[in-house]
């Protein structure tokens, strides 16, 4: 087993230099490349101080710690504030609850701080981690060789762990299908990009795969990357439905609802009729959309549930130590409103 004193000799400084870094101990000022060198140095040995690993009386079978926590990595914004993200953490904190867990959440500026991170992940504070929020590779690569975790929504959906997530692309066709069938062929996009670039964004991938395979130009002109903003999406719409009729789409495909009713605000300040002059239809079915007027038609995410699989599947990876990286798409629905 690594000690205090491999982590000291490693690095060239004292056992208590290296005990205070480890136990973040603010008594005393250590230099912060020291205090690099050492979380580098506990890395790369893999010290695991846990005291329960420690006292751990030899026998035969030996039970594994549980604390019954679990982390859930994102912001309070997301999860708080936001009425998707507040309905995915709903279905979570429910079901850990009614499992006997306990849910602490983090932000990515806790998995920075090295102490924290030793404190939480290293030496096993939590059973599991959730993850929403997009975190650092590297962070995530440790993350996932010590404890079990799982991604919800997009932001993990490519990598080597189980996720939870619906069919973006698919969500997307299915938006332009249904304006399709509704005689459209002049459709726009509304969506955002902030951690990735817009164009690799899987809605405005399955737009873009509808269109081509409808047989429908894209227009880039029709195109607004609103950055998930409100104002940009209302301010963007204005400007382009001010355009002549001949130069605007008749329907536009908003990847979020909250979008779509900024840009529905706009038309109905141009004096448009919505959907006689122009449609639109969002994706997540937000618990405003069936209240504005129009009523908006959306396709409906199912938000809580993911929250309740993502958290029965971490439970399942905790209690019977399972480790496989299942993907789980859940069903979408499309729910026709007024708006097309």
């Amino acid at each position: 087993m690594v000690t205090l004193k491999d982590i000291a000799e490693h690095v060239g400084v004292s056992i208590t230099t290296v005990s205070r870094v480890i136990k973040n101990d603010s008594s005393r000022n250590v230099n912060p490349e020291t205090k690099k060198k050492v979380w580098q140095a506990v890395r790369e040995l893999g010290y695991t101080p846990n005291e329960y690993a420690r006292h751990l009386v030899a026998s035969s079978v030996q039970e594994k710690k549980q604390t019954k926590r679990i982390a859930w990595l994102a912001s309070p914004r997301l999860a708080e504030s936001n009425p998707y993200f507040s309905k995915i953490y709903s279905g979570i904190s429910e079901t850990l609850n009614n499992a006997g867990y306990t849910l602490l959440l983090l932000s990515n500026e806790d998995l920075e701080d090295e102490a924290f991170f030793h404190q939480m992940i290293r030496e096993k504070e939590v059973d599991g981690v959730l993850l929403i929020d997009k975190v650092d590779e590297k962070i995530l690569l440790e993350i996932k060789d010590m404890i079990p975790v799982v991604g919800v929504d997009f932001n993990y959906s490519d990598h080597a762990i189980s996720t939870v997530d619906y069919d973006r692309e698919e969500a997307a066709y299915k938006a332009i299908e249904h304006l399709v069938s509704k005689g459209h062929r002049q459709i726009g996009f509304i969506g955002g990009g902030i951690d990735i670039e817009m164009t690799n964004e899987k809605r405005f991938k399955g737009f873009k795969k509808a269109m081509n395979e409808f047989g429908i130009t894209v227009e880039e002109n029709w195109i607004i990357n609103s950055n998930w903003c409100l104002e940009q999406s209302y301010k963007s719409t204005k400007d382009l439905l001010n355009l002549p009729q001949s130069n605007r789409p008749t329907a536009i495909l908003c990847a979020g609802d909250l979008l779509a009713i900024a840009a529905m605000r706009a038309a109905h300040e141009l004096g448009l009729i919505i959907p006689e002059d122009i449609a639109f239809i969002g994706i997540d079915n937000n618990e405003m959309a069936q209240y504005v007027v129009p009523s908006l038609t959306t396709i409906s995410i199912p938000q809580y549930e993911m929250g309740v699989i993502a958290a029965k599947a971490l439970i399942n990876q905790i209690e019977d130590n399972v480790n496989i990286a299942l993907k789980t798409l859940l069903p979408f629905e499309l729910l026709v409103r007024q708006s097309t």
